[in-house]
């Protein structure tokens, strides 16, 4: 990866918050990723600075936990992020000249009880935040979103096996910790199951691993629950 110096945008974004370490929507994304077990399971314990809003063109959204059915995720999300610490629609809450990586990860493949394929990678992208095109008196705000997508493993939906339950599918956001504006040249998983890993016995290996390899801090998550009934 590219590196070159500068202040890192994960500091920039994640300012505010250290300053209001008790900010309640940082605090409910933790306990939502804590309460599903993604932490520490998927990702070590972070402090969250940016909301991660996915949209699929069916209209469905990731709340936090919420249940999808997979048949309405088949098409590419679009992915909006904001500054948890400050209205949806302010226009300076987020570095326009820094790469975000996105992920989407399934820890529970082809189930939770037994995980053996896990971690399943389904999305690798990076891009730059652009500002919607929305109306900015829309109560829900107008998040910048990630645009001009350079996929490093292109989007497979979710499509859990039957009978294997629901699973969790997480979306990462990710910045590069030395804080480069420079083109990033992530890694590519070799096989989508590991996400390319060779795994250690009775351990599994995923987005995690992945991220420290390339070099990233996760700066948001969001994630959903789907199952094939």
């Amino acid at each position: 990866m590219a590196s070159s110096q500068g202040e890192s945008p994960q500091h920039v974004l994640q300012s505010s918050q250290e300053n209001d370490p008790s900010s309640e929507a940082a605090k409910l994304v933790r306990e939502k990723l804590k309460d599903a077990e993604i932490i520490p399971t998927v990702i070590d314990d972070f402090k969250p600075s940016l909301g991660l809003h996915v949209t699929w063109p069916s209209k469905e959204h990731a709340l936090l936990g919420n249940t999808l059915t997979p048949k309405k995720l088949q098409d590419e999300p679009s992915i909006a992020l904001h500054d948890i610490q400050a209205a949806t629609s302010s226009p300076n809450t987020y570095a326009s000249n820094v790469s975000y990586v996105i992920t989407l990860t399934d820890p529970d493949a082809p189930s939770r009880d037994k995980p053996k394929w896990s971690e399943f990678c389904h999305w690798i992208a990076s891009g730059v935040l652009k500002p919607a095109l929305c109306d900015p008196k829309d109560p829900g705000g107008c998040p910048p979103v990630l645009s001009d997508l350079d996929e490093v493993t292109s989007y497979k939906p979710p499509g859990p096996p039957k009978g294997t339950g629901k699973h969790r599918y997480v979306f990462l956001a990710f910045v590069p910790s030395n804080g480069t504006t420079d083109k990033l040249h992530l890694v590519k998983p070799s096989d989508r199951k590991h996400w390319g890993y060779d795994p250690e016995k009775g351990k599994t290996k995923g987005v995690r691993e992945w991220a420290a390899e390339n070099g990233l801090a996760p700066v948001g998550a969001n994630f959903i629950y789907a199952e094939n009934e």
